[in-house]
């Protein structure tokens, strides 16, 4: 029994990751409870819809990439949701980013190529201040991860924008959003009905934009979380086919001790 307990206990703790990798939080620090929504990569054995996410690429380029930036994801990751490698070439040629230094030891300008990771839309700190009202627009990245609420916070913060409650002074300059923390927030609503014209055809709602671009968002922040689930469902498999041979050595020697 001791040797079952243990191994429960160790395929418990492998498991838990899976399940914790799914949104659950049900506030993201603003005090509303958050939208509840049932995303397709969530639980251990679910998986990023690829349509979406390549949509989310399209609002992420269309409407975000003007602020925000995607440091950690290379252009050859897109192949990933998707896409051919050569859309992935179109795409990152659309770019341009600094390189060198050259043979004359001066840095210069080029297009992007698979190897590039996406660069940022302001060359510093300061530069992305002043075009945002003093507000720093962070890097979508890991954004995902780094809020409470993770998926359902992003999606409810998107789509939540409203009118301040009477009684409630919003500053000049901010948007009331009752789930941020704080519920006033600088950046405007950045996705509105018809804000983006799929190409596949998809209704372009607000609720269909936020959704798309949170998928995309939620795979750029762990690129790897199918092959981590996979390896977890293996891991699980082996160990209750151990569990049994354990089991059965056990009786095997206890009966003959009898």
């Amino acid at each position: 029994m001791r040797i079952l307990s243990f191994v429960a206990v160790l395929a418990t703790a492998l498991v838990s990751p899976l399940l914790i990798s799914s949104p659950a939080l049900a506030s993201g620090g603003g005090g509303e409870p958050l939208k509840e929504v049932k995303w397709n990569h969530g639980g251990p054995f679910g998986t990023f819809d690829r349509a979406a996410a390549q949509r989310g690429l399209q609002v992420y380029r269309d409407v975000c990439s003007g602020c925000h930036g995607l440091k950690y994801i290379a252009f050859r990751n897109l192949v990933e949701i998707g896409l051919s490698e050569d859309q992935a070439k179109i795409i990152a040629a659309e770019y341009t980013v600094m390189d060198g230094p050259n043979n004359d030891g001066e840095m210069y300008e080029r297009s992007g190529k698979l190897s590039d990771y996406m660069p940022s839309p302001f060359d510093n700190e300061k530069a992305a201040r002043a075009s945002n009202n003093g507000a720093l627009p962070p890097d979508l990245s890991l954004m995902v991860k780094a809020r409470p609420g993770a998926e359902n916070y992003l999606y409810s913060l998107l789509t939540g924008y409203s009118d301040a409650p009477e009684g409630v002074t919003v500053a000049e300059g901010m948007n009331y959003n009752p789930y941020f923390p704080g519920h006033q927030i600088a950046m405007a609503s950045p996705v509105e009905d018809e804000a983006v014209d799929y190409v596949d055809g998809t209704k372009n709602s607000k609720e269909q934009i936020a959704h798309d671009v949170v998928t995309f968002l939620a795979w750029a922040a762990e690129p790897t979380l199918e092959a981590r689930k996979r390896m977890g469902v293996k891991v699980v498999i082996y160990l209750i086919i151990l569990t049994l041979v354990l089991y059965g050595v056990k009786r095997k020697v206890w009966a003959n001790m009898h």
